[in-house]
């Protein structure tokens, strides 16, 4: 259900396993109070979240007073997160920014649309994957709901094995992984990598030569030519 990747006095940091919800549903078990449970703290609290199928790091706050530091780092855009995803399709391009804003589509799907009152802004970079896809690492720059399964999608590459986004495409989970995060607490600077191909069953094609040769060029995140905003 999840690994414990970092622990810090004020929070703690899991790597979530796929189609592990953050919140109860359908019956499952409930995720932040079983790391509560194995890390010995009474309560904790959630201070941005993950899509049930998407895997990767969550942090969890273990006080209300470190949850309201942590929202404001993330409110600030203070907390860099990256993602690793892999794409059914060449997209439209191969890096650069995806900007609009987001709606409601059909069922529990959203798009992106052209308008920009209150957009999700999100950076990439992209390379050949297996015959027909693509790899992608993606920077949000905002938190929106399927913010980065929107934007691929918007590009014409959904992502493999998204229910959703992308139905026709068959495939052992939704490609979506955090794989890393980099901020300053208190001073201290935290530079967090989790490698999907160091888990067993978190996907099979993480493992591929091609997607294990980008996961390579990208193990350092923040230190890639991201245009400044």
């Amino acid at each position: 259900m999840f690994d414990i990747v970092y622990s810090h006095s004020d929070f703690v940091v899991i790597n979530k396993h796929p189609n592990v919800s953050v919140h109860k549903d359908d019956g499952d078990t409930v995720l932040v109070s079983s790391v509560a449970k194995a890390v010995e703290c009474q309560k904790l609290y959630l201070v941005h979240r993950l899509d049930k199928m998407t895997s990767g790091l969550l942090i969890l706050a273990k006080s209300h007073d470190s949850a309201r530091r942590l929202s404001q780092l993330f409110a600030e855009r203070k907390i860099q997160k990256f993602y690793l995803a892999i794409g059914t399709k060449k997209p439209k391009k191969k890096q650069g920014l995806i900007r609009g804003d987001m709606v409601r589509a059909r069922r529990s799907a959203w798009k992106l649309v052209a308008s920009t009152e209150n957009p999700a802004v999100t950076q990439f970079f992209s390379v050949a994957g297996r015959p027909g896809e693509r790899v992608f690492i993606c920077k949000p720059h905002t938190g929106k709901t399927h913010q980065i399964r929107v934007a691929l999608n918007s590009l014409g590459s959904s992502i493999v094995g998204d229910h959703i986004y992308s139905p026709s495409s068959q495939a052992d989970r939704g490609y979506l992984h955090a794989f890393a995060l980099c901020f300053t607490y208190q001073g201290q600077v935290l530079e967090l990598v989790c490698d999907p191909r160091h888990y067993q069953d978190f996907g099979q094609q993480w493992q591929s030569t091609e997607v294990s040769s980008a996961i390579d060029a990208w193990l350092t995140p923040w230190q890639l030519d991201w245009p400044a905003l």
